[in-house]
Parts: structure tokens; sequence; C-alpha cells
């Protein structure tokens, strides 16, 4: 018996290290890849400060080109209310009041929506129509 006691002691061993040598491996996977992320994330962000600073050099140009015509005040009005405009546009197409003609209208258990905006399925499960009814409850079977 001492020799199987010896076994069963290298097989703990070495499922304790396989165990670690798996631990290790995907710890050092998650951290390329949350390397990787981290960089593509800084250059979306630093994509978007240039983003801002050229639209804010385009409207610095259009109130500056207004200005030749007209006071500098009515010219700052006027780049701000297109600004405006192109917001309101742009938050309109993020978010279209009516469903495009193209969107399925598939409803799946009443009043729920076909889907949410990611494409995952329902966001909740369907409501029943009457409440579920209570159970029964019955005394226990035993054998005897």
């Amino acid at each position: 018996m001492d020799r199987l006691d010896h076994l069963e002691h290298l097989d703990k061993n070495l499922v304790d290290e396989l165990a670690q040598v798996a631990r290790e491996t995907v710890r050092d996977e998650l951290r390329e890849q949350s390397r990787k992320q981290r960089r593509t994330a800084m250059l979306y962000a630093a994509s978007g400060a240039l983003a801002l600073y050229a639209g804010a050099a385009v409207a610095l140009a259009i109130g500056l080109a207004l200005a030749i015509g007209l006071p500098a005040w009515a010219s700052a009005l006027i780049t701000a209310a297109l600004l405006a405009v192109a917001a309101y546009v742009l938050r309109g197409a993020a978010h279209p009041s009516r469903p495009h003609p193209s969107a399925p209208h598939r409803v799946i258990g009443g009043d729920a929506p076909a889907a949410p905006p990611s494409g995952l399925g329902m966001p909740y499960p369907p409501m029943p129509k009457e409440p579920p009814e209570a159970p029964h409850h019955e005394a226990p079977h035993h054998r005897a």
C-alpha cells in the first residue's frame, strides 16, 4: 500500500503542476490581448482628439469666412447654428424615430420588441398573458 500512496502523491503533484502551467498560459495570453487592446484604444482616442481639433478648425474657418461680409458676432452665431443642425442630423441618424424599411418586423411573445439594437436576441423573455398558477403541494411520497 505504501507504493500506491506514493503514486497518489505523484498524481497530485502532476495535477498541481498542470494547473499551474495552465494558469500561467492563460494569464500570459490575457496579458498579451489586453496589451493589444490598450494600444488600439489609445490609437482610437488619439484619432478622436485629432478629429475634434480638425472640426474646431473647420468651424473657425467657416466663422472667419462669414466674418468677411458680416459682423463677428453674426458669423459666430451662424457657425454655431450650423454646428447645432449638424449635431441634430447626426443624432437623428443614430436614433431613427421609425424603423428602417429593411429592418425585420418580427415580434415574439406579444408586445416585446423584435430585437435590441445589439442584435443579440430579445432583451428579456416575453411576458405571459396570465400569471402562472400556484404549484400544488402534495405530501412527499415515501417508500416503506
